[in-house]
């Protein structure tokens, strides 16, 4: 079956950088696009980046654009977030996610804090 596990996150200062990692199974990773998500504290759910199935293609919210940066390594089945710049705004819980058959896969998330 499909699983998503996501690593990396922790609490940092703000200015500082963090690499969030999913790795991926139970699916052909590299003909999917993945993408990250983050849920603050009583907000709703939201799109962080989207990369396409070989990596070519990249898309960003405009809260993260030119901090942060979505890749994957198709070759050990997993996705990365490189995370600079962390801002306080930046904390919540950031999850991967597929489609697959149009059903939505999503990973457990990671926590995030951006605090001093």
């Amino acid at each position: 079956q499909v699983q998503l596990v996501e690593s990396g996150g922790g609490l940092v200062q703000p200015g500082g950088s963090l690499r969030l990692s999913c790795a991926a199974s139970g699916f052909t990773f590299s003909s999917h696009a993945m993408s990250w998500y983050r849920q603050a504290p009583g907000k709703e759910r939201e799109l962080v980046a989207v990369i396409s199935s070989l990596g070519g293609s990249t898309n960003y919210a405009d809260s993260v654009k030119g901090r942060f940066t979505i890749s994957r390594d198709n070759a050990k089945n997993t996705l990365y977030l490189q995370m600079n710049s962390l801002k306080p705004e930046d904390t919540a819980v950031y999850y991967c996610r597929t489609t697959r058959f149009g059903v939505y896969y999503w990973g457990q998330g990671t926590q995030v804090t951006v605090s001093s």
